[in-house]
């Protein structure tokens, strides 16, 4: 099938098929939210952590150097020297290594919809296809990609010549300083560097994100052919559905009629509901209902049992609570035991013979 001209697509996206997209994975995301995220953790973590992990730092430290020389050059000595060296450094890095996972996770949960995106994972024959690859080589969405990636080095470039700039004039460089004031000279070099950066990648993934958001609404957009057709082929669908809910009914409408014929009694509102119920002492562990029906389906019912002689029994309270608390195939209700045992007693007092010939008749249906 041709490509549609994007000047066709005047219709905005219907929700199916943004659906159907999304889960192509085909919505706006933008590589750069994935960095700025990260790199926000880790300012964040490196702010709130930055005093305490120097400070275990130097306290290991001094620890490690006032006992340097008492400490014996061993096998065992050596390796518990490098455990406590892996458990300080590791103390320090694991808060900005979570930072940064969680980070990038929340940035592709955020422009994902926290949404999974199965179908990205399949293997698609076409994305093999040179000529289209060649399509977007040389497609607007690369240039445009292009000017952002050069936008984006302009401004990680400007944010570390500025800020490299004004830590030339700090007086590290220019007099003789203390050997603390070394490590404040890099804690506040790392934020400036950092905040510039935080800052400047900002700006371009806002664009950069806006682009996305925009040339991906602007390939969602359908022509009014293909919202027409949506709708005929939903509408269509939800006849099928309907269908096959009619053709079940019905299904189960005539299993139900064919089990009429082998009920113990037939418990009717009089003329609203009717209730089938069977139970085969040794069998079953309480009355079964066979069939439920209320209205014109009641009707049958109630002219099948008088045709197969099936006695009927009307008691409209029972009646109405079978119809509304049973289930087709299952035992009645454990509230209506009581009630189910006395029409049954009064049954096959009086309908004997009829009893006599339901056994062979439910051989019958059986075989």
């Amino acid at each position: 099938m041709a490509d549609v001209d994007q000047d066709q697509k005047t219709e905005q996206a219907s929700e199916k098929r943004l659906e159907e997209a999304h889960d192509k994975g085909q919505f706006a995301k933008s590589h750069e939210l994935t960095v700025i995220f990260p790199i926000a953790a880790l300012l964040g973590v490196f702010v709130l952590t930055a005093q305490t992990v120097s400070r275990d730092i130097a306290e290991y430290s001094v620890e490690i150097f006032t006992r340097f020389a008492s400490i014996p050059v061993e096998q065992g000595t050596v390796m518990v020297q490098i455990g406590e060296v892996l458990l300080t450094v590791g103390h320090a890095l694991l808060p900005l290594l979570l930072g940064i996972v969680g980070a990038t996770l929340l940035a592709g949960g955020l422009q994902s919809g926290f949404r999974l995106t199965p179908k990205v994972v399949v293997f698609d024959i076409e994305k093999l296809d040179i000529a289209a690859g060649f399509g977007r080589v040389f497609s607007k969405s690369v240039f445009a990609r292009t000017g952002i990636d050069l936008l984006k080095l302009g401004a990680i470039g400007s944010a570390l010549w500025f800020g490299a700039r004004g830590l030339m004039y700090d007086p590290l460089f220019s007099s003789p300083m203390e050997a603390a004031y070394l490590g404040q000279f890099l804690s506040h070099a790392t934020l400036l560097f950092l905040t510039r950066l935080l800052l400047a990648l900002g700006v371009v993934a806002a664009i950069s994100y806006g682009y996305e958001k925009f040339k991906t609404a602007r390939e969602m957009m359908m022509t009014r052919q293909e919202l027409r057709d949506e709708a005929k082929n939903s509408e269509g669908n939800a006849q099928s559905k309907s269908a096959m809910r009619r053709m079940a009914r019905r299904l189960m409408q005539k299993q139900m009629l064919s089990a009429v014929k082998t009920a113990d009694v037939v418990v009717t509102n009089p003329t609203h509901f009717a209730v089938a119920l069977k139970y085969e002492r040794g069998k079953d562990q309480a009355p079964v209902v066979l069939a439920k029906g209320e209205n014109r389906f009641a009707q049958r019912i109630k002219a099948l049992a008088a045709e197969h002689g099936v006695p009927t029994v009307e008691n409209k309270p029972v009646a109405r609570l079978l119809f509304a608390m049973g289930k087709v195939g299952e035992t009645i209700p454990a509230e209506l035991y009581q009630a189910v045992a006395a029409i049954l007693a009064v049954v096959y007092r009086t309908h004997r013979y009829y009893f006599h010939r339901l056994k062979s008749r439910r051989l019958e249906v059986a075989a």
